[in-house]
């Protein structure tokens, strides 16, 4: 199955100094912002566009439960997760599942651009956290 890379994921803990800086230092333009308060999501995010590349900002609402939070408590600011378009995301569960690769079926879900994504289990893939996704609605 055919991959491309979609974005990357960038944990901060202060979103307003890092569209600063991916605006005025980098040359970003900002393509959308907002805030989730879904379990297993609870972040703002800020996503960030150079010359068709794009960024996610991914700031923390929650300090005691999102999963941005517990990631920069444990690692760090930085990148947080690499992802992956795939033309069919649930034949690319399957094909990964053939393979005996684990995916954390509690981050499937569908983002409020229609994209469905979810994340590949990091003890299977050299401790990176990969997203594969999706855009149904694009197709």
């Amino acid at each position: 199955m055919k991959k491309k890379l979609d974005h990357i994921g960038v944990a901060v803990r202060q979103l307003e100094e890092s569209i600063d800086f991916y605006k005025n230092i980098l040359g970003a333009a900002m393509i959308d912002r907002y805030r989730s308060e879904a379990p297993g999501v609870e972040s703002e995010i800020a996503i960030m566009e150079i010359d068709g590349d794009r960024t996610e900002l991914l700031c923390p609402t929650n300090n005691t439960t999102s999963p941005i939070a517990r990631f920069i408590k444990q690692k760090g600011k930085g990148v947080h997760h690499v992802a992956y378009q795939v033309d069919d995301l649930d034949e690319a569960i399957a094909s990964l599942k053939r393979d005996n690769l684990r995916v954390m079926e509690d981050t499937r879900r569908t983002n409020k651009h229609g994209r469905r994504l979810i994340y590949l289990n990091p003890a299977d893939t050299e401790g990176t956290i990969i997203e594969f996704c999706d855009y149904p609605n694009e197709q």
